[in-house]
């Protein structure tokens, strides 16, 4: 299954905001996708990827300890799109 994960967006937003140092999140189902695109996103950018391990079960579900990571930018992907 192809998934659409908005991968120019993110190189757009990482741009916009100067970050250095990039973390992704990703929920268990894109897990195997996630050296694919740290790979994309550091070629594209520049910017230092970090891959969360963590846990990911939804927006809520933020991993606030990157903050001691001095992580610049968090991005976090899900299976439903935001409505805003």
């Amino acid at each position: 299954m192809d998934y659409d994960l908005e991968l120019d967006n993110v190189v757009e937003k990482i741009r916009k905001e100067h970050a250095q140092t990039v973390c992704i999140q990703l929920p268990e189902g894109l897990r195997p996708l996630a050296a694919k695109i740290s790979a994309e996103l550091e070629q594209k950018t520049g910017a230092t990827i970090m891959i969360w391990a963590g846990s990911c079960y939804g927006a809520c579900d933020l991993p606030l300890e990157v903050q001691r990571l001095g992580v610049d930018l968090l991005v976090q992907w899900g299976h439903k799109e935001w409505i805003y």
